[in-house]
């Protein structure tokens, strides 16, 4: 199993992920790190200011023809741009691309979502000479479809697509919250996929973070590997993703059940 590291920042909250950015410095001279940030929210302004209505469903943006140029716009031109430079100030040696440099990301059309696409594979060879370059690539989630289409990703579903596709050892998704919550409302220290469908199926998990958990479930192919959901804002967020096992929520193949893994914590 790749020692590779695959995080998912999000697009909005940069100056919150400053720490987290500057965590990656350190990171990078260990292990090798790929990055995959989103923008959502920064996509829906900009929409705004353009007159284009936003809709989403089942925690998915729906994305029309008109919204995907501002999505393209947005995602590598603004925000990648943002977080390459900011890296960079903190000593990173980050190369900004999107899933559609070189094929990286190997797409195919959501049913009913207008141009967005899910990750059905990668094309790893732009990937891999910026890794063995000692690089660490920053990569805005757009794909193109089985019709060579640019569409949207979510970002969430992009960071799973590269964690699998690279047989990552660790795939860290960063949000604004501290992790998954049980039935009782208690964040979840560890949970199995089988328990993790479970709370989806029940609705415990619902609305945006569905797809999210559903990409961790699907980024961790490799043997091994784990997923953890956590708090880009938390201090020493990345490290503690990293090595401390009651930071956030870890989702394995075979982790055990959630009913006996829950740690104290309120409603989010």
């Amino acid at each position: 199993m790749s020692e590779i590291v695959v995080l998912k920042l999000g697009g909005t909250t940069l100056v919150q992920q400053r720490q987290v950015l500057a965590e990656v410095a350190t990171i990078a001279r260990r292990r090798p790190v790929v990055i995959v940030h989103g923008g959502g929210k920064r996509m829906t302004e900009w929409l705004d200011r353009l007159g284009v209505p936003t809709r989403f469903e089942g925690g998915l943006r729906v994305t029309d023809a008109e919204a995907i140029e501002v999505a393209a716009a947005v995602l590598r031109g603004v925000v990648n741009s943002e977080l390459v430079t900011a890296l960079r100030d903190v000593g990173v040696d980050a190369v900004g691309l999107s899933g559609v440099d070189g094929g990286l990301l190997v797409g195919e059309r959501v049913e009913g979502m207008g141009l967005v696409a899910h990750v059905v594979g990668i094309k790893r060879d732009l990937l891999d000479a910026i890794l063995v370059g000692g690089q660490v690539p920053v990569v805005a989630p757009l794909a193109r479809d089985e019709d060579g289409i640019v569409c949207n990703v979510n970002a969430d579903d992009a960071a799973a697509g590269l964690a699998a596709g690279l047989g990552a050892r660790q795939l860290i998704l960063m949000t604004d919250v501290d992790g998954i919550r049980g039935a009782a409302g208690a964040k979840l220290a560890t949970i199995s996929a089988a328990d993790a469908e479970a709370l989806i199926v029940a609705g415990t998990i619902s609305g945006g973070m569905v797809p999210k958990v559903r990409a961790a479930l699907a980024g961790i192919a490799a043997p091994g590997a784990e997923a953890i959901i956590c708090d880009a804002a938390a201090p020493g967020a990345l490290a503690r993703a990293l090595d401390d096992p009651t930071f956030g929520t870890r989702i394995s193949t075979g982790g055990p059940a959630a009913a006996t893994t829950a740690t104290a914590g309120t409603t989010a």
